[in-house]
């Protein structure tokens, strides 16, 4: 009997989630190429699976992507080297086929899903004023009540997205997203390490400072601390250690 039998799930009942990951690109502060982050897709898509929902896999543009190096288990700098979860993502080949073949955002039909969850890594940062495609497909899933989630440098989205009103989706909603102190630390290391020279940040532009300017009531649990916040149906994770609590927040939204 196949895993799928034993599911005592009604398959055509099953909730379905869209998970956006980054296309790759390049840094406009560093000239590093950058990509989506492994945790922030992995652990959602581990507790979404275990709640019975069916994931699929999109990006931008579609086709392969890339992750940021440091969000890989076995990068030699040992950053994730704990993070095991994404560890048996990687090396389970029919999870790792998904990223090396992802859904264009422009085939991503409403309808066909319950939520949408966009994650972060880097590229985001640099990427997603010129994904119109993704900006108006999350609005349009926040304007059909559906859920609308981002997480960490995925909440880059919402300096750009908009409502049918023309309004940013974020103004006076409470919203978090990586903090300005998670910045200054990132920073200081790669100062620190010679990484970047003193003085340079590793970011463009920063989403707390952002998501204030356009109206949002911004929040966060502290540098490092695993944080989510539900307004409405507007689910936000704050950091690369908060997939699980965001995809739990969308769970807890859409039920089982």
């Amino acid at each position: 009997m196949s895993l799928k039998d034993a599911n005592p799930l009604n398959a055509s009942a099953r909730k379905r989630i869209a998970i956006v990951i980054a296309n790759p690109t390049l840094s406009s502060t560093t000239g590093w190429p950058v990509g989506f982050w492994w945790s922030e897709l992995t652990h959602p898509f581990h507790v979404f699976t275990e709640a019975g929902y069916a994931v699929e896999l999109f990006s931008p543009d579609g086709g392969a992507c890339q992750a940021d190096a440091m969000s890989d288990p076995n990068d030699a700098s040992g950053y994730s080297r704990t993070d095991l979860i994404s560890q048996g993502f990687i090396h389970t080949p029919e999870l790792r086929a998904r990223v090396d073949d992802t859904r264009p955002i422009a085939q991503l039909e409403l309808d066909a899903f319950d939520g949408i969850l966009v994650a972060g890594g880097q590229a985001p940062m640099f990427g997603f004023e010129a994904a119109a495609a993704l900006q108006e497909t999350f609005a349009a899933f926040h304007a059909a009540g559906k859920v609308a989630a981002a997480l960490c440098h995925g909440v880059a989205l919402l300096a750009f997205a908009k409502g049918p009103d023309g309004d940013y989706l974020a103004k006076g909603r409470t919203v978090t997203g990586f903090s300005n102190g998670e910045e200054d630390v990132a920073d200081a290391t790669l100062w620190a390490q010679g990484l970047l020279p003193r003085g340079q940040p590793l970011m463009p532009w920063r989403i707390e400072d952002r998501l204030r300017a356009i109206g949002a009531n911004y929040v966060q649990a502290g540098p490092w601390r695993g944080f989510a916040v539900r307004d409405g149906n507007l689910i936000t994770g704050q950091q690369n250690f908060s997939g699980e609590e965001t995809a739990r927040l969308v769970v807890e939204a859409l039920g089982r």
